[in-house]
């Protein structure tokens, strides 16, 4: 297999592989999926505790019989565990369905609360989300905490603007080592990228490949990512296929990448997406954004996403 196994130095020291397992949506076929990403050489995957699939990533890592300190893990507080006092103990659930005493990466899934209790999404009688009343500051404080316990060897953000980190960055002392964002090639979001680079923010790009995945009504009327022309003409030139060019490029641009699949010829072809792109071919590839931006659920989570971000509907 040809990868170059590029990986990036967070903001605590620790390295970070460019290509990550995603491990979103398909719960009951995820044990089988990690397993095949690690026999493949992957060596970062990714989960959340709203995925339901922390479980099989672990009984996945157990069974590979990698060291554990070879392998990557980020997981995800999901919105019902915002408040400070309920941050330990969901890492503590979060670990615990792992089968791990660390995650290397603990990530504030997103910026909004929702009530607490045992339900993720709360709703009341006409089935609107329940929103609760923690401010993210004082849930970052807490998680914090959950870093200096050593249960997080890092902490971080997803599906944060600018703005809301700024906040964070003024008002409390760890600098996250990364925000989860949605980029692809239809959603460069250049300056917004650089702009955490710049603050010591490692990128994350989740739905690398955009509207592939159906669950986005958003991209459906429309062509898909992976066979926009101008990336299959280029991977034409590296023997390359256009899934593989939008992971190259966004590793070009200093982030890591999550790529899923439950197809074994597609995991071993995702990992293969760590290669080098010429510069003329960036530039090309710089052409294409849309600024479309496919996950905004702002309308069902009660909060308003992305404000001042590109493709903010």
């Amino acid at each position: 297999m040809i990868t170059l196994n590029t990986q990036f130095k967070l903001n605590t020291g620790d390295l970070i592989p460019a290509v990550g397992f995603g491990t979103w949506q398909d719960k009951d076929a995820q044990e089988d999926a990690v397993t095949e990403c690690l026999k493949a050489g992957y060596r970062h995957i990714d989960t959340a505790r709203i995925y339901g699939t922390e479980p099989a990533v672990g009984s996945a890592i157990r069974k590979s019989g990698i060291p554990r300190e070879k392998i990557f893990v980020t997981t995800k507080l999901w919105n019902n565990s915002h408040h400070p006092d309920d941050v330990g103990p969901a890492l503590d659930a979060s670990l615990k369905d792992l089968g791990l005493d660390y995650v290397d990466l603990y990530l504030m899934h997103w910026p909004v609360a929702f009530a607490r209790g045992d339900t993720p999404i709360p709703k009341d009688s006409n089935g609107k989300t329940i929103t609760g009343d923690t401010d993210y500051v004082d849930t970052w404080k807490a998680m914090e905490k959950a870093y200096k316990s050593g249960k997080a060897k890092a902490i971080g953000i997803s599906n944060f603007s600018r703005a809301e980190t700024e906040r964070l960055l003024k008002e409390t002392s760890v600098v996250p080592a990364a925000n989860q964002l949605e980029v692809h090639p239809y959603l460069q979001q250049t300056e917004a990228v650089s702009w955490f680079q710049s603050k010591g923010i490692h990128v994350q790009q989740y739905s690398p490949f955009g509207n592939q995945n159906e669950i986005y009504d958003k991209g459906q009327n429309m062509g898909k990512l992976i066979d926009d022309p101008t990336l299959v003409a280029i991977g034409k030139k590296y023997n390359k296929n256009g899934a593989q060019v939008a992971l190259a490029w966004g590793i070009a641009n200093g982030n890591s990448v999550l790529p899923k699949s439950k197809t074994p010829s597609r995991i071993k072809d995702n990992l293969e997406g760590d290669f080098k792109l010429h510069e003329e071919d960036l530039k090309q590839i710089g052409t294409i954004n849309k600024k479309l931006r496919f996950n905004d659920p702002s309308g069902s989570f009660l909060y308003n996403f992305y404000v001042g971000e590109e493709g903010k509907a």
